[in-house]
């Protein structure tokens, strides 16, 4: 028996394709002689590697950086291996044989990824220093290590820990960088994250890596007016009730109605990447209306105050997703809002 196409999803996920493409030429241009490459990790900050890549591409975006070796097969779909990134670098041989398999460079963070990396015959590769984050990075007092120096290095990068705050350690991160630069022969130099740019040009060198901000994300007040939202959600009505004052409504029993009101279920959920942390303050929209959320948010379903609107089961609402509103709502950081995303969504990438 052949199993028929499921039914239309109650759940989309809108990428504006258009949006996306020119935040990156905005900050590519940002960026001013350096050129402006993307970050797609985590699945394309949630919105599907090939949902953003071909738009990426199309843009001009040449280089492409992901964190793990299991998302480079999907970007390779889109880019030669050369083109691409990997932010963990190498732990062990299997890694150093998948990227000599595929041309995809591996940025080394440690004295040991140097060592797997030149045991496995060395070559091209990307260099990570440790300019004050204590994450990932070889440390600067070992820029002078003969296993660091005989690196073939394509961009030696670092990375800003708190680039979107005016704050003394991006100064003190940029001055390590520059010194650990004068140590090393590397074609280019890389640091600047989306806050970064908009640092100034003292922070972009030759190549910035954007992330959020391609995707509808403003770290900085100096990018508001520049980025422009990319996603849009949108979640079907499941049913519709009348409430008297006193019932309750969902788990827990946390509120209950006050007066007589008409209550909506939506067919979202925190399974969906909408958190408990929605469910105050949160509201979706409908024909210019604004339904506030009530109750808890629950796996599948939030329950929305609809008094007064002419809404029905099937209709769609949208949930605004302006990423720097949305975090003041949910207190959910504005890369969280997109990496949360669940996959029960269509996704549905519009050209214009």
């Amino acid at each position: 028996m052949t199993t028929p196409d499921p039914p239309p999803a109650s759940l989309r996920l809108r990428i504006d394709a258009q949006a996306l493409a020119e935040n990156w030429r905005t900050l590519d241009r940002l960026s001013g002689t350096a050129e402006a490459g993307a970050a797609v990790k985590a699945d394309g900050y949630g919105l599907g590697i090939d949902n953003v890549m071909p738009t990426l591409v199309r843009a001009g975006a040449r280089q492409f950086f992901v964190a793990h070796w299991s998302e480079v097969p999907d970007v390779l779909a889109h880019v030669p291996g050369e083109s691409i990134a990997v932010l963990h670098g190498v732990a062990n041989e299997r890694e150093a044989a998948f990227a000599r398999a595929t041309g995809v460079l591996p940025v080394i963070n440690s004295m040991l990824q140097a060592r797997v990396w030149h045991e496995s015959g060395g070559g091209a590769c990307h260099l990570m220093v440790d300019s004050g984050i204590n994450r990932l990075g070889v440390e600067q007092q070992c820029m002078g290590d003969p296993a660091i120096r005989q690196l073939q290095v394509d961009t030696l990068m670092s990375h800003l820990a708190s680039a979107d705050e005016d704050t003394a350690q991006n100064a003190r991160q940029l001055a390590v960088f520059r010194e650990a630069a004068a140590q090393l022969d590397a074609s280019r130099l890389s640091l600047a994250n989306s806050a970064g740019i908009a640092l100034g040009p003292d922070y972009r060198f030759d190549l910035t890596r954007p992330g959020l901000a391609l995707y509808g994300g403003i770290p900085r007040g100096e990018l508001a007016g520049h980025i422009r939202p990319v996603v849009q959600i949108e979640a079907a009505v499941l049913q519709v009730r009348d409430l008297s004052p006193g019932d309750p409504v969902g788990y827990n029993a946390i509120w209950h109605a006050d007066k007589p009101t008409r209550a909506a279920t939506i067919s979202i959920g925190y399974a969906d990447g909408i958190l408990r942390s929605w469910g105050s303050g949160g509201a979706l929209q409908h024909d210019g209306a604004t339904l506030p959320i009530i109750g808890r948010v629950s796996m599948d379903m939030v329950i929305v105050d609809c008094t007064g609107t002419v809404l029905a089961e099937g209709d769609f609402c949208n949930l605004s997703y302006a990423l720097p509103q949305a975090s003041r709502i949910s207190g959910l950081s504005q890369y969280e809002l997109l990496t949360v995303l669940g996959q029960r969504f269509q996704r549905v990438v519009e050209q214009d």
